[in-house]
């Protein structure tokens, strides 16, 4: 089975964002995480390679204390190597769009947990830099909606231990971290499901 005949010709890209707010139009986006899913020819879904950014905030852009607090983000920290919005997602882009052309599939569909908020951080951001963006605008998948059918949660990190899936609490809220667990969590569920 190719990747493209699964979700109704979609690839799915496993994205975490992190942020300085809730507000994804007045918020900075500080960090974000891309993981493309491949698929092997056994049908075993699998993460394929990571594109990770630190990102600088945008002119203007609001950076609420709480949830920096939060996710532990220093924006003044020089070792972030932070770049712009549209050079992390220019990309981001690029690599989904490639891998679309490979799979032959239309768009890209957003993976993630509590994807309604990455997806609209991702669009806010590319609406930002001017850049035309490969992901369904509104279809996502859900790994919130995935973990309660599957595991009976819908705390990411208690999730993970249900399913049996190493997790660190000292390393969460890190996109990379946060986006590499998502796509071990979404492939093991999708591997998990009979699909012919």
């Amino acid at each position: 089975m190719k990747i493209k005949d699964r979700i109704r010709g979609y690839l799915p890209v496993v994205v975490d964002i992190e942020t300085g707010g809730f507000n994804d139009k007045t918020d900075a986006m500080l960090e974000i995480c891309a993981i493309i899913i491949g698929i092997d020819d056994k049908g075993v879904y699998y993460p394929k390679d990571s594109r990770h950014f630190h990102i600088e905030p945008f002119k203007g852009a609001n950076l609420d204390p709480s949830a920096l607090k939060f996710n532990g983000i220093d924006v003044n920290n020089p070792f972030r190597m932070a770049v712009s919005e549209k050079e992390a997602l220019g990309e981001i882009f690029k690599t989904a769009r490639a891998e679309m052309k490979e799979e032959e599939c239309t768009r890209a569909i957003l993976v993630g947990h509590n994807a309604f908020f990455d997806l609209g951080f991702l669009y806010a951001a590319s609406s930002r830099s001017k850049l035309k963006n490969p992901f369904h605008q509104f279809s996502t998948i859900d790994t919130v909606s995935l973990s309660a059918l599957y595991y009976g949660e819908t705390v990411l990190a208690k999730a993970m231990r249900v399913a049996n899936i190493e997790w660190d609490d000292a390393k969460a809220h890190s996109a990379l971290y946060d986006t590499k667990k998502t796509a071990e969590l979404f492939c093991k569920i999708f591997n998990a499901q009979d699909y012919t």
